[in-house]
């Protein structure tokens, strides 16, 4: 099963105070395992729009981190900008890319709305695929009247009730999430400073009024210029190059022109394809003739990837260590799981137990996503504790403040390993699980499974005795110690009940 992927494409009621704009994206950075792919700020929309991807989990933490950095800084009573908006931040979409399916997306996005709705006390719709109701499936019919009619209409009007949440608006107004295919986010700019030019020809090509399927569209005047605003929904059936001919043509009518065009974040690139094959008529062209596709795919072949965790942890740098290797370890265990539920699920022989195959693949798909996450955490908390160390100690004061940030530092050292040592004890579960009832022809798969999750168990639990030797806090220490005791008791029983079940099922 390929790596779990998620795209999320947050856009934000902020586009002209950098100060604002970077709180929000380095709060969206700094979950682990997020990767910022772009952003992109317009001062006359007054809006940013900031791209990332990664494994679900850590998606749905970076998305209500930006969501509560917006909340924090941005008062809708005094933002201005050409595009509609509703809230601090306005649409929260999230995309499958890899591993995850629509389904998976629409769980998310649910998640985060509750989340949201509790933590920040902000008005949540659900719109696109996650919509709860027919008429909030488009965005434009949450959003009508934007935020200043809103206020009102959210506790007057029925129909206007959010799907979690206050039915309030506070300074952070409410926030749209949802699940949608890969959207492309493009502006045409004409060479006219007649806005009303711009929204005629938006209203030509937008499919409610009549125009191109899968073209939102809207005119506004930004930069001086009349420019049309689209978000195309499908390229696949109204690519980029039809959009832009329709709208050369319908300038024309008005005497005016295309000046020149911007892509709003990213587009896929088969949409780009597209676009060369239409304006160079190169109808048998394919992808696998561009010369960046066939060297990447090469290196793919020869193995020639980015640096992976083994190159980092043997780089000689203090992280990633021996925490991080515990968790990478267990989420190995976890995926060895998931293959032998996958490889007893739908076979004739194992009908009996194939619901609860399903169900195991969840949960070690979940532990090893958790697993995944905790490598980085593991190495940001003992970057942390370094850190602590480092601080002035020059006056009583900054003695007390440094012992203090060590401390704080010794504990979140000690909580990763400790959580790490908890999900493989729930791994090696699973794993006694498989070694008694999964394929038997899978059963040393699930035996490597066990002896990893033991050895992860092992390793998390050394990184939190040596974090206990440096705490005061002993009431914690002995808290710590007290529950490893008991994780290594179950351990041991699970060892057990693996090496049993291998003996009678396989001879192993």
């Amino acid at each position: 099963m390929p790596n779990q992927l998620v795209e999320c494409i947050p856009n934000f009621s902020e586009g002209r105070r950098q100060d604002v704009v970077d709180a929000i994206h380095n709060a969206i950075q700094a979950v682990p395992n997020i990767h910022v792919l772009d952003q992109h700020s317009d001062h006359d929309h007054n809006r940013t729009v900031i791209t990332f991807v990664g494994p679900p989990n850590a998606v749905a933490d970076a998305a209500f981190a930006g969501m509560a950095k917006a909340a924090e800084l941005i008062d809708l009573d005094h933002h201005r900008g050409e595009h509609p908006r509703i809230g601090a931040t306005d649409v929260v979409p999230f995309v499958p890319i890899s591993g995850t399916t629509q389904d998976d997306c629409i769980a998310l996005a649910r998640s985060v709305a509750e989340r949201a709705a509790n933590e920040l006390g902000l008005p949540i719709y659900l719109y696109e695929a996650a919509a709860t109701r027919p008429d909030r499936v488009n965005l434009e019919n949450i959003r009508r009247g934007e935020y200043e009619e809103l206020k009102e209409a959210i506790q007057t009007d029925a129909e206007r009730a959010p799907d979690f949440g206050p039915a309030e608006l506070g300074p952070a107004g409410a926030t749209v999430i949802g699940v949608r295919a890969p959207l492309i986010a493009y502006n045409v700019y004409l060479t006219t400073e007649d806005v009303g030019i711009a929204k005629k020809i938006a209203r030509a090509i937008r499919h409610s009024s009549g125009g191109l399927r899968f073209v939102k569209s809207i005119g506004l005047l930004v930069d001086g210029r009349a420019q049309v605003s689209m978000n195309l929904t499908d390229f696949t059936k109204t690519p980029i190059a039809r959009v832009v001919e329709t709208i050369r043509r319908e300038a024309e009518r008005y005497g005016v022109g295309i000046h020149h065009s911007e892509l709003v974040g990213l587009a896929p690139q088969a949409s780009l394809i597209d676009a060369a094959r239409w304006y160079l008529q190169m109808d048998q062209f394919e992808p696998d003739q561009i010369l960046e596709t066939r060297l990447f795919e090469a290196r793919e072949e020869a193995g020639d990837s980015s640096e992976t965790f083994l190159d980092r942890l043997a780089s000689g740098n203090p992280t990633p260590g021996g925490g991080s290797a515990a968790a990478h370890v267990g989420a190995t265990a976890a995926a060895l799981v998931a293959m032998v539920a996958r490889l007893t699920a739908g076979k004739k022989k194992y009908a009996v137990v194939e619901e609860r195959m399903k169900q195991v693949v969840e949960q070690a798909e979940a532990l090893r996503a958790d697993l995944s996450l905790a490598v980085e955490r593991d190495a940001a908390a003992f970057d942390a504790f370094m850190a602590a160390l480092k601080l002035p100690k020059g006056t009583e004061e900054e003695k007390a403040s440094r012992a203090a940030a060590i401390e704080t530092a010794t504990h979140g050292a000690a909580a990763v390993p400790l959580g790490v040592a908890r999900m493989t004890i729930e791994v090696l579960k699973l794993a006694a699980e498989m070694a008694e009832t999964g394929n038997t022809n899978a059963a040393s798969d699930a035996g490597a499974g066990a002896a990893m999750a033991t050895a992860a168990f092992e390793a998390a639990g050394l990184n939190v005795r040596i974090n206990a030797l440096g705490a005061n806090d002993q009431s914690a220490v002995t808290m710590w110690l007290n529950e490893l005791k008991g994780l290594e008791t179950e351990q041991a029983d699970l060892e057990q009940r693996v090496q049993a079940a291998l003996k009678k099922r396989a001879g192993l």
